[in-house]
């Protein structure tokens, strides 16, 4: 990821409903700001347009300086009901006013509706469970331990192989990180290990072959039998992307996972609670995964993941062997709970499906303006993806996903830093919440500063 210029450069003014620029971009008084940053923390930390947050409410970023910008990035996809919402902001001050503010694994009441309200968005209420966490990588690592303890309790030693997709991002901790599809990522593990093997991602792009028959051929390349395989995780969207998998080949997925008694994993932690259209993403496939993992949107704003699963594999450890310091810390419960209760309320999963109607295709026509270079559009609700790509190829193109980025940052518009293997892709993800003459005059914005790079493009 390439870091941001902080030199400040004066944009054309704007003020709508919606935007408000007003200075210099970045701001000069901000630079102390990154300045002192620089300092105190890993540069790590500095890979996001520079922007200092000062208040966020709805689909708004306000600084201090008084400028605004629509947000198409959530927080990374946190962010589902809005930013600020009252809802939660009261149940965070009921909690603070008790006060309780952390509990450990004593119970509190509210620890006992949320694992009940996630259970019941479960595929099978009677038969699920909900284990409460605090970030995403703590939910798919804990994820793969279920699997490979299902694996090794019912079936032996042998099977023990754990199966992801090239591509794939499960978070930065060791094991997410062994799942995960990035070699890139892994360097600093320092040795392979083959108790994790990664297969193409179907995503009809980067790699055009859907077929699931590709799925079999790489793992008998990889010399992987069926009967050794413990677990399979596949993001519902590969957050790259988004790429989706194709509805024929997740099913097939789940049926070679039950036939050979796998734990198959769906990863919803950006994918879930609404946005794209659907409550959970893989429900568009028509499939039961065995565990989900779940986290960023679950709440709108504070840290709190989950596992969702089947009983009897979340039922593999005894009492006080399977928790965390800060599973379901009481205020990150009062946010999710009022969260959830947001999204059914507001019908803000149908609502992304509506509005995505009209959103997906808008994209995917000021993608198809520039298709040498802008070479492919995915989406579905409120979650869309174009990436950059050197003219005529498939190869990444991460300068000029960037110059886009920049390009909108300066009209008041803000998404997060390129993602992708390289940086290519340009993601975008509003609150789904935003409202309907925001989303219009954001996707005018994006267009112009897509229209300007491409004027000045080398």
């Amino acid at each position: 990821m390439a870091e941001y210029d902080l030199t400040p450069v004066h944009v054309a003014p704007v003020h709508t409903r919606f935007r408000t620029i007003r200075t210099a971009l970045p701001v000069p008084e901000s630079l102390p700001i990154f300045e002192e940053l620089k300092r105190s923390e890993p540069r790590s930390m500095l890979g996001q347009p520079p922007i200092v947050w000062h208040k966020a409410y709805g689909s708004t970023i306000e600084d201090r300086w008084g400028n605004r910008w629509i947000d198409w990035s959530s927080g990374v996809l946190i962010a589902n009901a809005g930013h600020g919402r009252p809802e939660v902001v009261a149940a965070l001050r009921e909690a603070l006013d008790r006060p309780l503010l952390a509990t450990y694994v004593f119970v509190h009441e509210g620890r006992a509706t949320l694992t009940r309200m996630l259970r019941e968005l479960s595929p099978d209420p009677s038969n699920y469970q909900a284990f409460l966490l605090s970030t995403g990588s703590e939910a798919t690592e804990n994820c793969i331990k279920l699997a490979k303890t299902w694996a090794l309790e019912k079936h032996g030693p042998d099977k023990k192989v754990f199966v992801s997709f090239q591509n794939a991002f499960h978070g930065r901790t060791l094991g997410a990180q062994l799942a995960g599809g990035n070699p890139r990522q892994k360097r600093w593990i320092g040795c392979p290990c083959t108790g994790f093997v990664q297969v193409p991602f179907p995503d009809g792009y980067k790699n055009p072959d859907t077929r699931f028959e590709l799925f079999l051929e790489s793992l008998a390349a990889q010399k992987v039998k069926p009967e050794a395989i413990a677990g399979v995780m596949a993001e519902s969207y590969q957050g790259v992307g988004p790429d989706f998998l194709p509805v024929e080949y997740a099913q097939r997925l789940e049926a070679f996972c039950r036939k050979h008694d796998i734990v198959l994993i769906m990863d919803e932690v950006q994918a879930g609670f609404g946005r794209s259209g659907r409550m959970f993403t893989f429900q568009h496939y028509g499939i039961t995964p065995d565990l989900i993992a779940c986290g960023k949107g679950i709440s709108s704003s504070l840290p709190l993941s989950a596992v969702i699963g089947r009983a009897d594999i979340m039922g593999l450890y005894a009492p006080g062997s399977m928790t965390s310091t800060h599973s379901a810390s009481p205020l990150a419960v009062a946010a999710a709970i009022a969260n959830l209760e947001i999204i059914r309320k507001d019908g803000l999963v149908e609502r992304a499906a509506r509005l995505g109607e009209w959103f997906i295709p808008e994209l995917r026509r000021i993608q198809g303006k520039y298709p040498r270079v802008l070479g492919c559009c995915q989406g579905k609700g409120l979650v869309g993806g174009i990436q950059a790509v050197k003219a005529g190829t498939t190869e990444p193109d991460p300068a000029l996903a960037q110059r886009i980025n920049v390009a909108c940052f300066q009209k008041g518009l803000l998404m997060f830093a390129p993602v992708g293997v390289a940086g290519e892709c340009i993601k975008i993800a509003p609150p789904l919440n935003i409202e309907e003459d925001a989303l219009r005059e954001s996707v005018q914005v994006f267009e112009e500063a897509v229209d300007q790079v491409m004027r000045v493009a080398p």
